[in-house]
């Protein structure tokens, strides 16, 4: 498909109000992201969802806003990604040594857990119950929730602090 053919799959006006606001865009998601990198992806992306978007009768105002909404939409998804991947990374520094491991290999990983056992043990009794039960015993959420007469919601947020304690142990 031709730039030509993409463009014209644009409502007029909303693409007239992303053309003249676009830095005004990237600013406000670099604001967002901190990143000015992931910013111009975001905004991208933003111009990219644009066709799908329904047609308005708006003011230029309105969709403005509708814009930066997709923008800021954009952004929050960037940073939960980035939330998960850095808790996936943080958790594999300290996976087990295999048994034909170096020694110094061992031993590093020995201390890591070391670390996350001392960090656990920092924790209030219930929180270390509900990561522990999740994480190592792979019981669902909502069976400890049940189990403990809480909201799943609470559960979460337990599993949430016990991994964010576990990381700042590990830094």
């Amino acid at each position: 498909m031709l730039e030509t053919d993409c463009i014209s799959t644009y409502e007029p006006s909303l693409l007239q109000v992303y053309k003249k606001n676009s830095h005004i865009l990237r600013k406000f998601a670099i604001r967002l992201t901190g990143c000015n990198s992931y910013a111009e992806d975001i905004v991208q992306e933003a111009f990219f969802r644009l066709p799908s978007s329904p047609k308005m009768p708006l003011s230029p105002k309105a969709k403005l806003s509708y814009i930066f909404q997709i923008v800021r939409n954009l952004s929050i998804d960037h940073h939960r990604k980035q939330s998960l991947i850095k808790k996936n990374i943080c958790f594999k520094e300290a996976d087990v040594a295999i048994d034909n491991a170096s020694p110094e290999v061992k031993y590093s990983d020995t201390s890591t857990l070391n670390q996350i056992d001392i960090a656990l043990a920092e924790l209030p009794a219930r929180t270390r119950y509900v990561f522990e039960q999740h994480r190592v015993h792979g019981v669902a959420q909502k069976d400890i929730a049940r189990e403990l007469n809480v909201s799943n919601t609470l559960v979460n947020f337990m599993v949430r602090d016990a991994l964010a304690h576990c990381c700042k142990a590990l830094e």
